[in-house]
């Protein structure tokens, strides 16, 4: 057992081999502080941020547990030194959002990779995370760096690590890194030695726009030529760094320019509008979903601070206020189906905790489908030998993946990662169409629910401050599972261990996942419930489904003790 003693003696070591003054002086106060401060060092000092489903990504803050010039450092070493240790040669392209201390990390980054001996290319000024993924592929890179942390609060950062083609391989070039080659950077890491002793070298070069221009040039792609352009966006970039490049990305396309949320244009670290940066969290889309009515747009679209999701409400009578958010779901349902019938062959493919309408849809398309662990670093592997998880159809390249936070990759060979302007592009493009027929996405979604059911799905998130709380939660549903749910029998229960930490509950008509978040402190469950649309009547359906996620949620709460 650690005792205080032990950690400020593991404190003390700490600061003894910190490079960074500011690092120093903040951790000298929580230890000026003991023992008043006892649960913040330990926190501190719990263990080494890990590489999780996006990345590192933790709390700024000193210590191991934290982002900071030392973590930052002894990671880029660790990247560096494993790509050495594999022959891989070529530049690490780095990029970097608006958050606090993301341009001192890039560039710090820069020159641990100059004082290896490498070519370190900096994107010239603060970009989304998709146009880092682009580049890795663009400029034939070894390896990318991504310092965001996404949709996290504002005390966060991360740090996400992406592969070429010469270590990722066909399937992985471009994309973020997966095992075993997370387990064995975080090995070199723990071998680098003290952060103040990593060689620094030359500041790094800095790239033009013409990179940028590369992302917009193939991001406008994914809009067929001659589709219909006639849609009014309204827009928000969440105090993020999407506004600029998601409206050239619009005139690249030919559609009109976006109607911008003035209070969230601008990037902002603080992200002072908005409880929590992710337009998953409630009433994170009020400002543009007004702007949108008062506007009379035919669309709301947000993207989350580093671009690499996008979210979507639409005008609904029957909703308040008359308009309201799509879920993750069925935007990519939506565009799964939109690409179907633009006739784009090749794998689609989503997770594990996503809805399962995307195989039926799959399946009566005749279309390869494919089923992954959560995360795109899986997603864009969807097929591929030895990767985790089902596939059905023949061999075939991934053409879409989605998941159901957000995530859509609709271009995979020109971002082979999840991408909010690529996917918000096509959101367009297939809105445009059905408007210039006289109808809406919804009326889309109703079509596809005459055919297969209403899939309706929802969450039911725990956030928690202790994460073994977390792990009690996944033990005790783990130990006693329900055995019924919407009073039917739990038909299956099916533990994912060792390849995720995730257990399925399946019943006739509906499915509950339980898995932690790999971003954030919180236990999720994911849920689904399918209501057959008798004799096509989809309202009836639709409000028997609604009644069931009901239940089901309280079901599931009452299942995790809370």
């Amino acid at each position: 057992m650690t005792t205080a003693d032990d950690l400020a003696a593991a404190a003390r070591s700490w600061l003894d081999d910190d490079p960074d003054e500011s690092d120093r002086t903040e951790l000298r106060a929580v230890l000026d502080a003991l023992p008043a401060s006892a649960a913040d060092l330990a926190d501190r000092f719990a263990g080494p941020l890990r590489f999780g489903t996006a990345g590192l990504r933790g709390p700024l803050r000193a210590g191991p547990n934290g982002m900071n010039v030392a973590v930052v450092r002894t990671a880029a070493a660790g990247l560096v030194r494993w790509l050495d240790a594999r022959g891989v040669a070529g530049p690490v392209v780095i990029g970097y959002d608006a958050r606090h201390r993301s341009h001192a990390f890039a560039q710090l980054t820069a020159r641990v990779v100059t004082g290896a001996g490498r070519r370190a290319l900096l994107l010239p000024r603060p970009l989304p995370t998709p146009v880092l993924a682009h580049a890795v592929r663009a400029l034939d890179a070894a390896a990318g760096v991504m310092v965001t942390a996404s949709h996290n609060p504002p005390q966060d950062n991360g740090y996400k690590v992406y592969l070429g083609a010469a270590a990722g391989g066909p399937g992985g070039a471009g994309a973020q890194l997966v095992p075993p080659a997370d387990a064995e950077i975080e090995a070199i890491i723990r071998e680098t030695g003290p952060a103040n002793r990593i060689p620094l070298g030359e500041p790094g070069e800095m790239l033009g726009e013409e990179i940028v221009q590369s992302y917009l040039d193939g991001a406008a792609a994914v809009v067929a030529p001659g589709a219909p352009r006639d849609i009014v966006v309204a827009y928000t970039p969440m105090h993020g760094v999407g506004a600029r490049v998601f409206t050239e990305a619009m005139a690249a396309a030919g559609s009109p320019p976006p109607l911008i949320v003035a209070a969230q244009a601008e990037p902002d670290p603080e992200f002072p509008t908005v409880a929590f940066p992710n337009p998953e969290e409630p009433g994170a889309m009020d400002r543009v979903i007004a702007l949108a009515r008062e506007r009379g747009a035919d669309l709301a679209i947000a993207n989350d601070p580093d671009a690499d999701r996008c979210a979507v409400a639409v005008a609904d009578a029957g909703a308040p206020g008359g308009w309201r958010a799509l879920r993750g779901d069925e935007i990519g349902v939506l565009l799964a189906d939109h690409l179907m019938r633009r006739g784009a062959r090749g794998r689609y493919a989503t997770t594990v905790v996503s809805s399962s309408l995307l195989e039926k849809l799959c399946a009566a398309r005749d279309v390869p489908y494919g089923e992954t662990l959560t995360g795109f670093k899986w997603i864009v592997r969807a097929g591929a030998p030895g990767v985790p998880g089902r596939s059905s159809g023949p061999d075939a390249p991934l053409v879409y993946g989605y998941e159901e936070a957000l995530g859509y990759c609709v271009a995979p060979e020109h971002v082979r990662d999840k991408d909010g302007i690529s996917a918000a592009l096509l959101v367009c493009e297939l809105a445009a169409g059905l408007k210039a027929e006289g109808r809406s996405v919804l009326d889309r979604l109703d079509e596809l629910a005459a055919e297969f059911g209403v899939h309706a799905t929802d969450q039911v998130s725990v956030r928690v401050a202790d994460t073994s709380e977390i792990t009690a939660m996944m033990r005790a549903i783990r130990t006693r599972p329900p055995t019924s749910l919407l009073g039917e029998p739990v038909t299956s229960v099916d533990d994912l261990l060792p390849e995720t930490d995730a257990l399925v509950l399946r019943t006739r008509s509906a499915r509950v996942v339980v898995r932690p978040s790999g971003t954030e402190p919180k236990l999720k469950a994911y849920l689904e419930v399918v209501a057959p649309a008798t004799d096509g009547d989809v309202p009836t359906a639709r409000e028997r489904s609604a009644s069931a996620l009901v239940a089901l949620r309280a079901e599931t709460r009452a299942a995790l003790g809370r």
